[in-house]
């Protein structure tokens, strides 16, 4: 009988990844169930802020490697102050805020000249990330303090989380149409199809427990609706590691990759809960 050592070789690499994935599940999830229950709203704000940082800071190296150092680093402070801005509703300082890391970008780049066609890119690479990250990820700041704030956040990680854990073992058994394949060619359309019943049962899940207000009607488009774009969330983090030659965005989290990993559907997802919560639910 021959042994496919590769393939052998590829199902522990699988095995290994998925137990570093439950272990560090085992330790994270209860502390950011604990921070989102207990933690009052600047607490939440602030520990918001340091994970926009390191978000920051993966993407801009990301895109750049180890070009610009300084810009990238200032590129990702300066994002990250826009979380606090917005705590404390001074959402009017935001265009001053992004007009000074512009002015003071621009300048860096000006005076510390790189290879002059390259100035667009690295530059639009690093202006992407302050629109990319601290809006999306400031969704959650602005969630976090309406009625039923807590529920609205639990839904949205619940939701992912389904969407992908459904996704990944449907698509490994049943698995056969690629989805997308020029962007991400491990996902396939059935696992597309089980993210989408997994976000649905959550969201059936969270209706009958910490959300009643979400009725089943509400509930199945509100699970197909955070499906779809936390689906799509997944692929535009895969266009942008695909445009970037790297498989992870870090290395930071054991067995998930970096924090833009663990982001990525959510960062699409959270702008459409808080809608949600905010102009049809009233909260």
């Amino acid at each position: 009988m021959t042994i496919n050592w590769s393939r052998l070789l590829l199902n522990r690499r699988k095995e290994r990844v998925i137990k570093q994935r439950i272990l560090t599940a085992a330790v994270a999830l209860p502390l950011l169930i604990l921070l989102v229950v207990f933690a009052n709203p600047l607490i939440f704000t602030l520990f918001l802020t340091v994970v926009l940082l390191l978000a920051l800071l993966e993407f801009n190296r990301m895109g750049l490697a180890e070009d610009h150092l300084l810009e990238q680093r200032f590129a990702a402070v300066a994002g990250a102050a826009a979380l606090p801005l917005l705590h404390f509703q001074q959402i009017a300082l935001l265009f001053p805020l992004y007009s000074f890391i512009l002015l003071l970008l621009g300048s860096f780049f000006l005076f510390r000249l790189p290879d002059i066609s390259a100035v667009p890119n690295k530059l639009g690479w690093l202006c992407l990330g302050l629109v990319y990250l601290p809006f999306l990820l400031g969704q959650l700041v602005l969630l976090r303090p309406l009625q039923d704030g807590r529920g609205w956040i639990f839904l949205a990680l619940l939701v992912v989380m389904a969407c992908d854990t459904f996704a990944y073992f449907v698509g490994s058994k049943i698995g056969k149409r690629k989805l997308y394949p020029a962007v991400s060619p491990n996902k396939s359309i059935e696992g597309g199809i089980g993210g989408l019943v997994g976000s649905v049962l959550a969201v059936f899940i969270a209706g009958a427990t910490f959300l009643p207000q979400i009725g089943w009607i509400d509930g199945l488009l509100i699970g197909l609706l955070l499906g779809c774009v936390g689906q799509l969330g997944d692929l535009f983090e895969s266009l942008l590691k695909r445009a970037c030659n790297v498989k992870d965005s870090g290395t930071i989290i054991p067995g998930h990759g970096g924090i833009l990993d663990r982001l990525d559907s959510l960062l699409f997802a959270f702008p459409i809960v808080y809608l949600l919560a905010k102009y049809c639910y009233g909260c």
